[in-house]
């Protein structure tokens, strides 16, 4: 197959999520680099055929997914998740492996003792690195590559109608994969967040959850999100000219623009609207009640109102302080430095592509070692 990337996913559309942000760049960098995405689930590539103009291939076997890659000359396979299934595609070794993981965030899931087994690891920027430092052992830091996170130079269509209101944006992650990745604060505070926004004389509140908090198997995440909605949607129904409203679909980033202030958890939504919009007031949710571990384990709090239960009675009051007088506007920018450096617009992408390019060159000088007889490695180039 001709390609010179491999985009590799083999999950279920469950997950597809971390996959479609990436979509966009994905296709930018198929003008510089040939790029093709390999999945191995029959719902999923059904899926991407109406989401992607890239070609798209099912290898749904282990003795396809080998037959895929015999068959074809890739470069780079190209990661954007922790699945275990990506060791089948890590078998194959005349590619270099490239983990970009699906965001930038301070939950434990962002750093896993799996990226050891890439040639390299694209992350944001210093936090990231730090992050890497504090969790692993024995990992090779040489592996890190700084990008930013070029699906902030995408500027999508905005899905909010302008509005003479100030819009507060209610945006929780979900309940995670296991306990220890819990940062929803939907299930412990979502209800009353929601009615203090709604409380805000003269707001316009947006309600945009995680894509899998709808879908939540917990009783108790799945009924305060219908709380949530409840509330949103009587709230629009008592005033329909405040243009309150739930977003449980599209994009995230396409909600950005319409929005003054944000209420969220530790998540890469937070982070994503501290690069967008750091111009506007953050509150982050802590579900767990203990600022200490919240302020070291998530720098981006110290730059933001926490949402806890010794500050959620007075909210409101909060909320309405901050839209009228911004306090925290030059800790967000320090804040901003901290995740993503100082990279203005476009400047991500440009170091993605650069990074790929990069990548594939190493890829080709390390073939032409082995066939020399040379001793070859993915260490940094000069």
């Amino acid at each position: 197959m001709p390609g010179e990337v491999a985009v590799y996913f083999a999950d279920d559309p469950r997950k597809l999520y971390q996959l479609k942000q990436w979509l966009p760049v994905f296709e930018l960098l198929d003008a510089h680099h040939p790029t093709v995405v390999i999945t191995r689930n029959e719902r999923t590539a059904a899926e991407l055929a109406g989401l992607t103009a890239l070609r798209v291939v099912l290898a749904p076997s282990f003795p396809d997914l080998v037959e895929l890659y015999e068959t074809s000359d890739f470069k780079v396979a190209v990661y954007v998740n922790n699945s275990v299934h990506n060791f089948h595609s890590l078998m194959q070794r005349r590619v270099l492996h490239v983990h970009v993981n699906h965001g930038e965030s301070d939950k434990v899931c962002m750093v896993s003792n799996q990226v050891k087994a890439y040639d390299r690891v694209f992350v944001a920027g210093p936090n990231a690195v730090a992050r890497h430092r504090a969790a692993l052992i024995g990992f090779d830091e040489a592996k890190l590559v700084p990008v930013g996170r070029p699906q902030l130079d995408l500027r999508p269509q905005p899905l909010l109608a302008p509005s003479g209101r100030r819009t507060i944006l209610y945006a929780p992650t979900w309940e995670g994969e296991n306990a220890s990745n819990n940062y929803t604060s939907v299930d412990v505070l979502g209800p009353r967040v929601v009615a203090a926004a709604l409380a805000v004389p003269g707001t316009r509140v947006v309600y945009k959850p995680h894509p899998r908090v709808p879908v939540s198997p917990l009783p108790s995440v799945a009924e305060a999100h219908r709380e949530v909605v409840r509330l949103v949607e009587a709230a629009a129904r008592l005033d329909p000219d405040a243009g309150h409203q739930v977003h449980a679909t599209g994009d995230i980033l396409a909600v950005f623009p319409g929005c003054d202030l944000i209420v969220t958890d530790v998540s890469s939504v937070g982070l994503d609207f501290l690069y967008l919009r750091v111009d506007q007031p953050m509150f982050i949710a802590d579900r767990y009640d203990d600022r200490d571990r919240l302020l070291r384990e998530a720098p981006v709090a110290a730059a933001a109102d926490v949402v806890d239960s010794s500050t959620i009675a007075d909210l409101t009051a909060t909320l309405t302080a901050r839209l009228a007088d911004d306090t925290r506007r030059g800790d967000r920018h320090a804040a901003r430095r901290g995740y993503f450096g100082d990279l203005g617009p476009g400047e991500s992408t440009t170091r993605f592509l650069a990074a790929i390019t990069e990548t594939a060159a190493l890829r080709d000088a390390c073939l032409a070692a082995l066939a020399d007889g040379r001793a070859s490695a993915p260490g940094r180039s000069a």
